[in-house]
Formats: structure tokens, sequence, C-alpha cells
């Protein structure tokens, strides 16, 4: 595998917690630590120990920890990490720099989390089979037998791209226009964001995926010795279908 590029650099960081997503609502915030909450500590005998791959500027780890979940995260964008370190509880939480597919979070951690996750569509910033291959090998490395791997993803929009299947408009607003592009042929994408500036101008942000289908993704988890569990459309447990757009699978550490 090629070394990996931080697209999440102190220009994206400094305004990364502005989303307006859902996702960084505090209802849905509350929503989505409560369904890792629940996986962390099974037993309710403890708040349990989690680890978030890409854990950023801590949008579900702060969250997650105020649970009395203990958190680790790794993440490659120091810059994203600063952020996350400048927010209340944010220093206490230990992070290793690096890139989630291969990074160990702390010597001798191997095998000691109850939960590891990878949310926000973040698994397709893996730009590459054998890179998501790893991720869910290493994510079993960091899980105790019974632990679970969660990961949120969205379901490949190329399914309703134009009839090329090669473009999808998502956003397309006076402040924002965001452009998904599609490669079918080696399941590689590019979400171009173009955000207005101060001078009236744009400016352009594109951070390339690979898009990966639920069952591609249910290989990936046997390969590494993790069964599907549970999938949903949402966190809040919403029926997984063939309408639906995203989902929120739990695969298990055999």
């Amino acid at each position: 595998m090629s070394d990996p590029h931080d697209f999440f650099g102190e220009q994206i960081a400094a305004s990364y917690d502005d989303d307006a997503d859902a996702r960084f609502a505090v209802a849905h915030l509350a929503l989505e630590s409560g369904f890792l909450a629940e996986l962390a500590a099974p037993d309710e005998q403890s708040g349990g120990r989690a680890l978030e791959f890409a854990i950023g500027t801590g949008r579900v780890a702060l969250p997650l920890a105020a649970r009395g979940v203990e958190v680790w995260g790794i993440d490659l964008s120091e810059a994203m990490v600063a952020q996350l370190r400048a927010k209340p509880g944010g220093a206490d939480i230990p992070v290793e720099l690096g890139d989630f597919s291969t990074a160990l979070a702390g010597v001798g951690m191997a095998g000691e989390f109850d939960l590891v996750y990878l949310v926000f569509n973040t698994i397709g910033n893996a730009a590459g089979q054998e890179a998501q291959v790893a991720t869910f090998a290493n994510a079993a490395r960091h899980l105790r037998v019974g632990g679970c791997f969660v990961v949120e993803t969205h379901i490949p929009g190329v399914l309703t791209a134009q009839h090329d299947h090669r473009w999808q408009v998502f956003s397309h607003t006076d402040e924002h226009h965001g452009i998904d592009e599609y490669d079918p042929v080696t399941q590689l994408m590019w979400s171009h964001h173009y955000t207005r500036i101060e001078d009236g101008t744009y400016r352009r942000n594109s951070v390339p995926f690979r898009y990966v289908w639920p069952a591609e993704l249910d290989l990936m988890a046997r390969l590494a010795g993790l069964r599907l569990r549970e999938r949903w459309e949402w966190w809040d447990r919403t029926p997984f279908t063939a309408a639906s757009e995203s989902h929120v699978s739990v695969w298990e550490k055999e």
C-alpha cells in the first residue's frame, strides 16, 4: 500500500465542526454515542473501551467518553487532532497519529478493545481495496473476542448518478456546491466541494474515496475473522432495505 495523503489539513480542520450535516447536531450525537456505548459495555459492568479510527476533532469520541467509555483514537491528521485537544476533555483521550489501516493504538493494546468504530463514510478514505481489507484486519487486531467493529457509510451513489453513472450533485446552494464523481471500473470516486469564501469566489476541495458495497464489506470482515451481527439503515435502528441510502453495520470478532 502507498502512503496515505492527509486531506484534512489546517484549513479543513479549522471549520470541520461548522458542518451543517445532521451528524453534528447534539440530538444526533446523543443517539450515535448511545448506540456505540451499548456495544462497548454490553454487560453494563463498566463503560468499556473503544477505539475510533479517524477520531478527528472528537465529534463522536467526546460524547462517547462522556458516557463513561474509555476512548482511544487513531488519526492521520495532526490538524484535526489539534482541534480535539483544544476541546474540554480532548487532551485526556490517547491518540496515535497514523494510518488507521495499519497503526496500533498504544503498546500492548492489541486485543484489548470492546469496540472499534469508523463512521461518516470514512471507510472510503482508505481509497483502495487493499487498504480497506487492511482496515478490517487492523480492527480485528485491536478487538477482544466478542468485540465489535462498527462502520457507518453510504450506499454508493453511482446507482442514482446521471445516465453515464459518473456525476451526482449532492449539494447546490449559493454557499456550497457538492458534486461526486464516480469511476465504476475502479470503484474510485472524488467528492468535489466548491465553498464560497469572503471575496465572493469559490474554493475547491476534492477528496478521493473508494466506494464499497455492503456485501464486499462483509467479505472483508470474514477475511479478518469477523461475522456480521447486525445492519441498520441508521443509528436509530431503522431497518436496512433495498431503498436505504446508508448503513450502520456491526461485525463481531469470533
